[in-house]
């Protein structure tokens, strides 16, 4: 039996995009539904114009409402900012950083680095992609709690 998870992170995906302006309503369904679901290896990404920038784009719109979600749960102070960062690989594993910056030019924290084969990154059904997304939420919402300098990151 599948096991329930606090948010349904294909809609809060879905309502990024929309409310971002990135797609459509209908268009962001079909976006996520084409890249995160099917057999691997998912060759849709690789297989674009310029696969470089559509596994970039397709990382950013993954892991930035996530991102943006655990900023909201940490309360983060009045100016400062978190960025998700990618290194694309086309024929090896992407690597995902987040990283905060707080206002008073302090050191820059490192929330998450992950390392992610793009055309391996899709889900038998929401649940699975649904427990994926939840277990990096909450890497970034405990980082986002872990004392300023506990993984910082030269100014």
């Amino acid at each position: 039996m599948p096991t329930p998870y606090a948010r349904n992170w294909i809609s809060y995906l879905t309502d990024s995009l929309v409310n971002d302006n990135a797609l459509p309503a209908g268009d962001a369904v079909e976006y996520l539904t084409q890249n995160l679901f099917g057999d691997s290896p998912n060759r849709r990404l690789h297989e674009a114009k310029v696969p470089h920038e559509a596994i970039a784009q397709f990382l950013q719109r993954l892991y930035g409402p996530l991102l943006e979600a655990a900023t909201r749960e940490a309360g983060l102070a009045e100016g400062d900012s978190t960025r998700i960062f990618t290194d694309v690989s086309l024929i090896g594993p992407s690597t995902v950083l987040a990283v905060y910056a707080p206002a008073n030019d302090g050191p820059q924290q490192l929330l998450l680095l992950d390392s992610v084969r793009t055309w391996d990154l899709v889900f038998p059904h929401a649940d699975a992609f649904n427990a994926w997304a939840e277990e990096r939420y909450g890497k970034l919402v405990a980082a986002l709690h872990a004392p300023v300098g506990a993984c910082a990151l030269p100014a």
